[in-house]
């Protein structure tokens, strides 16, 4: 059983800390004044804290500002290049990582594609780009303070990836080897869970308690906000709503059941049945440029596919919503592209299956940031996770 801390002293200091530290992360710029105006900590406290913060390196002076009547204060910052991030967002056939500062910016961004499901080529590819991210960032005081990756399967709460129906990924503690290799702290997590994070700290989440981040790609993943915080499930693999059944005598998934969701509303489906059109009947492959392109030139044999799609999407968030009650759900990965020709159809869809208290409750949204949300999501994870080294939460 892990030891209990109790309420001495240098508890109450580490929380007074956090306390300062949380206050100037979220303010911008602040002066100690305004912490203790903001917190109901003293002034002398305060004054304490923030010393020990810039000298940590995690606050900087950047400035007098002006007087409100006494002394001019001195404007304090949270140091957004004490350390940088690593984020990978792996995806069935494409890798897309970023080097990111502490509140979440993007410097340097690097993206592969790959057609190969073996485990060693694509973490050799893996290996590869942390190396180009590590070996290009900026000097600073705490240098990568993490990794975060997204993948796309189940995924348990030690970062071990249990199963990859698109890749040949499976009982890998991925978490470890990445660790072994590069000595830097790794967090593994199912894709959407991270798009959902990401979405949650930067983009169209903010400020939303309850919510579902639905990641369309190749196959569906759900990421379940709730109260606030990610819900995993009890053994961590939860949110695989991409595998509910909408077709009881539907087509075989790989993930052995029957009509699931996926199979109907995935990237993977719209490429298959996008084959079937006269306009790409030339074409051995075709991508979703094409069919976008074909879209916006008006093309009434992709519009009617894209909104073929995009009930079938709204057949799948029926379920999702009558069994959270979300204030949002958002739908992010490669498909939001679509969403000029989609929303519509989703919406009148809908409006015809969802009882009225459902339906005026939760709002339809498309990610803010489009195919960055897992791997800024996943950035963020490390991001918090070193960070909390240095906050106290008070449960």
């Amino acid at each position: 059983m892990d030891k209990i801390q109790t309420g001495d002293q240098n508890l109450v200091k580490q929380i007074n800390k956090s306390i300062v530290l949380h206050s100037i992360e979220n303010n911008g710029t602040t002066s100690r004044a305004q912490i203790s105006k903001d917190t109901g900590l003293n002034k002398a406290t305060v004054s304490t804290m923030v010393s020990e913060l810039i000298k940590e390196n995690f606050v900087n002076e950047i400035g007098i500002g002006q007087s409100s009547g006494g002394r001019k204060p001195v404007l304090l910052k949270f140091n957004k290049h004490a350390g940088y991030s690593i984020g990978i967002d792996l995806g069935v056939n494409y890798i897309l990582a970023v080097l990111t500062d502490l509140k979440g910016s993007i410097l340097i961004e690097i993206s592969e594609a790959f057609n190969v499901i073996e485990i060693d080529e694509i973490t050799a590819r893996i290996n590869s780009i942390i190396t180009r991210l590590i070996d290009r960032a900026p000097k600073s005081p705490y240098g990568i303070v993490g990794i975060g990756i997204g993948i796309p399967g189940l995924v348990d709460k030690d970062g071990t990836i249990l199963f990859t129906p698109h890749l040949d990924f499976q009982h890998i503690n991925f978490k470890q080897m990445i660790e072994k290799k590069f000595n830097i702290t790794t967090i593994v997590v199912n894709e959407a869970n991270s798009g959902a994070h990401g979405e949650q700290v930067y983009g169209t989440g903010k400020n939303v308690s309850n919510l579902v981040y639905v990641s369309i790609g190749i196959g569906i993943g759900t990421g379940i906000i709730i109260n606030g915080k990610l819900y995993i499930g009890s053994t961590g693999i939860s949110g695989e709503m991409g595998h509910q059944t909408i077709d009881s005598f539907g087509k075989k998934c790989r993930c052995g059941n029957h009509g699931c969701w996926e199979l109907y509303a995935s990237e993977s489906t719209l490429l298959q049945e996008a084959k079937k059109l006269e306009v790409f009947k030339d074409f051995s492959i075709i991508d979703l440029d094409m069919i976008e392109s074909e879209a916006k030139q008006g093309n009434n044999e992709v519009i009617e596919l894209l909104h073929i799609l995009g009930e079938y999407i709204a057949i799948g968030l029926t379920t999702i919503i009558n069994t959270f009650n979300p204030e949002i759900i958002i739908l992010g990965n490669h498909i939001a592209r679509f969403e000029d020709w989609i929303t519509n159809i989703i919406y009148q869809t809908l409006d015809n299956r969802l009882s009225t208290f459902h339906r005026e409750s939760v709002d339809i949204k498309f990610a803010s940031l489009g195919i960055y949300s897992s791997t800024l999501g996943s950035s963020a994870f490390s991001i918090s996770n070193f960070l909390n080294h240095n906050r106290v939460t008070v449960i």
